[in-house]
């Protein structure tokens, strides 16, 4: 771990003292934060190993509600951030809480030095495993050298988009992503950033479907010290944090009218007004946006600002589901089940033919991301002791037949998963697919929905 860099946050300077003493000695460098507030700065400045965290800070004692918020905000900024939750108020309850949130794991306050240096290198070592595995060139070259480190960005079908990447990144064109859920909408952002003249400044994503109209104008443009109750100090929006990269707005065709007319006029005067505050401030940011919406649709319904979209869509691009793509299901299926192999120390080597067959005839409602968690559900079961160089099989999935006469590959699970599964597959048929209303109804964020259906594969 000597090359390691690591981020503690937590309100208490004597534990941020302590564990900076005991790590130092092991990682190549810590930084220490007491104020959660500065986490998005951090994170679009710096890169993490891994991401120890308070889940208790001055708002509540033991709840653990704002470490569960700051940790949807940290996977948000960075979904593939290695989090570390910790208290000294934890319970199992709280853990299990934990993984199925996004972190990678948890540690009860006050630590033994041998575990928590043990957890740490674990968190570590898996960042370092996605690192090696997107570092890999694939079989598609082009494909991988226009994709970066987002190696599941790779097939046939999506060669003339990455091309396109190529030769839009350059620019500071607006850019709107079009396709459904799962197709690799913000893979494609990241990617524009990483090959632009921005990509040593922030890439900021945003989920703004996801914001209130309380929330929508503090969180991207900011607010002063008094603007409302919970407004202790100045804070900076996402769209300063943004200031000279990128800012990704995802899910805009959910905004409400009155959002859409305050989005219109910040990207017409490119300045943002803290709430609070009369104070102009200049920004300036790429903006790339993504919708599973046909906003033309909208802009006739009078849904959608048509001034808007076509402040947004100056460059658009199309991402095909995966149903229209079935060349390039073997090449995802095998590069994930590489992955996990090795991730879970399981002897699977490849697919037999007769899986790949049947993968193929299945439309993958859910896209790449549902391909990714079945071939992951598939791995993680096949037996530690199988022989090297062991094929899948059609029965390391289980197919379950649908109403539209589809197989979804699913697998055995404890009965409070399953009875989880079924409540979001009912909310989701009662919401016609729409994430915010599931999320509402579930009581949940849309990011924690979001990790739920890719866990689920749904």
């Amino acid at each position: 771990m000597q090359d390691a860099k690591l981020l503690l946050v937590d309100d208490d300077p004597d534990v941020l003292l302590a564990a900076r003493l005991l790590l130092k000695r092991h990682v190549g460098a810590v930084d220490i934060e007491k104020n959660p507030e500065k986490l998005p700065f951090l994170l679009n400045n710096n890169r993490y190993d891994a991401i120890v965290l308070d889940m208790n800070f001055q708002r509540d004692v033991s709840s653990g509600r704002e470490g569960f918020a700051w940790l949807d905000r940290i996977l948000d900024i960075d979904p593939a951030a290695r989090v570390i939750l910790f208290t000294a108020y934890g319970d199992v309850e709280m853990a299990v809480r934990a993984i199925k949130a996004g972190a990678v794991d948890f540690v009860l306050k006050p630590w033994q030095n041998d575990k928590f240096l043990d957890t740490i290198r674990g968190a570590v070592e898996g960042r370092k495993d996605d690192k090696d595995d997107s570092d890999k060139g694939g079989k598609d070259k082009q494909s991988a050298k226009t994709a970066g480190k987002h190696t599941s960005i790779i097939g046939s079908a999506m060669r003339p988009i990455l091309e396109t990447v190529e030769r839009v990144a350059p620019t500071d064109a607006n850019v709107l992503i079009l396709g459904e859920n799962g197709t690799g909408k913000d893979l494609i952002a990241r990617a524009i950033h990483e090959h632009s003249d921005r990509k040593d400044k922030p890439f900021v994503s945003v989920d703004v479907g996801a914001l209130t109209e309380s929330l929508f104008e503090s969180e991207l443009f900011g607010h002063v010290k008094g603007a409302f109750t919970d407004a202790r100090d100045d804070r900076a929006g996402r769209f300063e944090e943004a200031n000279g990269g990128t800012i990704f707005l995802d899910e805009i065709g959910n905004l409400t009218a009155s959002q859409q007319a305050r989005l219109l006029t910040v990207l017409q005067q490119r300045q943002v007004t803290r709430v609070g505050s009369n104070k102009a401030r200049s920004v300036d940011v790429r903006l790339v946006c993504a919708t599973n919406a046909d906003l033309n649709q909208r802009v006739e319904e009078r849904q959608f600002r048509q001034d808007l979209l076509y402040r947004i869509n100056t460059i658009e691009l199309h991402l095909p589901p995966l149903r229209e793509r079935p060349s390039d299901i073997g090449l995802l299926a095998e590069h994930f089940l590489k992955k996990y192999a090795k991730q879970y120390n399981r002897s699977v080597s490849g697919l037999s033919p007769a899986l790949l067959a049947e993968m193929k005839q299945y439309r993958w409602p859910g896209n790449v991301r549902e391909l990714q968690h079945a071939v992951e559900r598939a791995v993680i079961l096949a037996r530690p002791e199988l022989a090297q160089g062991t094929l899948l099989e059609p029965g390391n999935f289980v197919f379950r037949k649908d109403s539209s006469a589809t197989a979804s590959p699913v697998n055995e699970t404890l009965q409070l998963e399953d009875m989880e599964r079924q409540l979001i597959q009912q909310a989701m048929q009662k919401h016609r697919g729409s994430i915010t209303d599931v999320a509402r109804e579930l009581g949940v964020s849309r990011q924690a929905l979001y990790r739920r259906l890719e866990k689920f594969g749904l």
